[in-house]
């Protein structure tokens, strides 16, 4: 499959765009060929007080160009190739996890490297669409099945998808990943993973999505099963419009072994989310609280643990949980924004954070502050700014002791 996949993707890629008659009978290689690409310039310095380094100041950059373009006069059948390369500017210095590169200074997870974002061939056919190769994937809020698009290289799947809408109000969606590429400059890993999701939109009130999620993933050599429901909407009160999300997942033990030591991972964890927005005139108030549950490492339990979300999204700006703590993670959260035409949009999200199960008798895992503003740059069109900061303040857990700020500057300009 990979190396059918990728001859496939040398082919389309050599196409570079245009269309090549292969017989006087018109009959086209490729066809209404569209462009896409994306310049995202960005700074970001970090301050991490538990790291006996220097700060770091990072002037990174990302260069995507896309090509789509239909193929063999099929009808329904189409190519999608995204190259994308991430570089550095002048003034760089920071750790961006490789083994000698700025090791002495805080980190910052954007390393220098070139490789295919995206790369596959999709055929759709009324209400059903199918994809194999190289792709993106962003399933709902991106909490479990996210591309991590926050950082300049994104994480891609190699897999064979299918979704159908054919039923209004009602989207599947089906895939097997047989490998994948991390945000990292590191090799393609391998997988074994099904990965199902559906949703049905009862109403504007009402949304229920379910899903089942059976990984089995090479690095870190992760394996479990992941399933859950959510239900999300929106409830007009007078004036006010009050959204609301909640959601409850078990991981369970895994269906597919680990793809390097054959063992099926045993699990038992839990995780939900609450979570309310009131919003009116542009001016919104929200609160919510987030579990994913922990281990004392003697109750027979696990942490519960998403290693393909977005996880930047998820728990403060500050990346302070990529990885679960060993005794979980209780997020208690508030925001307030505002949004209008011309004025861009502002946002502030305050969290404390606490351990599910104590870790050394402990659980005050600090507490956060982030601040964001974004607004389309005049007389440009596809071109928008972003300020960013995030001030973690410590808890008194054992690796959750010293403070950590972090401030983006950043123009993402799309065509």
């Amino acid at each position: 499959m990979k190396q059918i996949t990728l001859s496939a993707v040398t082919v389309l890629s050599l196409a570079g765009g245009f269309s090549s008659t292969l017989s006087a009978d018109d009959f086209t290689l490729f066809s209404n060929a569209k462009f896409n690409g994306e310049v995202k310039a960005r700074y970001e310095g970090v301050d991490d007080q538990n790291n006996a380094v220097q700060q770091a100041n990072a002037y990174t950059v990302r260069l995507m160009l896309g090509l789509e373009a239909n193929l063999l006069g099929i009808d329904g059948l189409t190519m999608k190739v995204d190259g994308t390369t991430v570089q550095t500017l002048g003034g760089t210095k920071y750790n961006d996890l490789s083994a000698t590169k700025f090791t002495n200074y805080d980190v910052v997870a954007d390393p220098e490297q070139t490789r295919f974002t995206q790369a596959y061939l999709q055929y759709k056919m009324g209400a059903t669409s199918a994809k194999v190769g190289r792709q993106l994937t962003n399933l709902d809020a991106q909490r479990f099945i996210g591309s991590v698009d926050w950082r300049q290289m994104p994480l891609s799947l190699d897999a064979v998808s299918i979704a159908n809408t054919s039923v209004p109000g009602l989207y599947l969606y089906g895939a097997y990943v047989y490998s994948y590429e991390t945000i990292f400059n590191e090799r393609t890993y391998d997988s074994k993973s099904i990965i199902l999701n559906g949703s049905y939109k009862v109403s504007d009130m009402l949304k229920i999505t379910a899903y089942d999620y059976m990984l089995s993933l090479e690095r870190g050599q992760f394996a479990a099963d992941t399933y859950g429901i959510s239900l999300t909407g929106d409830i007009p009160a007078g004036p006010l419009k009050i959204s609301y999300h909640g959601e409850y997942a078990k991981q369970t033990d895994a269906t597919f072994a680990t793809t390097t030591t054959n063992i099926k991972t045993q699990n038992d964890a839990t995780y939900y989310n609450i979570e309310a927005t009131a919003s009116m005139m542009g001016v919104s108030l929200g609160a919510g609280q987030e579990l994913l549950s922990g281990t004392s490492g003697s109750d027979g339990k696990t942490k519960f643990q998403t290693p393909l979300a977005t996880l930047h999204k998820f728990n403060g700006t500050a990346d302070m949980f990529l990885v679960t703590p060993t005794g979980g993670l209780i997020d208690t959260y508030a925001t307030v924004g505002y949004g209008a035409a011309g004025l861009g949009k502002a946002l502030a999200t305050y969290h404390t954070f606490k351990t599910d199960v104590a870790m050394g008798g402990k659980s005050d895992l600090g507490h956060e502050l982030d601040l964001q503003y974004s607004n389309a740059i005049p007389g440009v069109k596809g071109l928008n700014g972003l300020l960013k900061a995030a001030f973690y303040t410590a808890g008194d857990v054992t690796g959750y002791t010293k403070d950590k700020d972090i401030l983006w500057i950043e123009l993402d300009y799309k065509f």
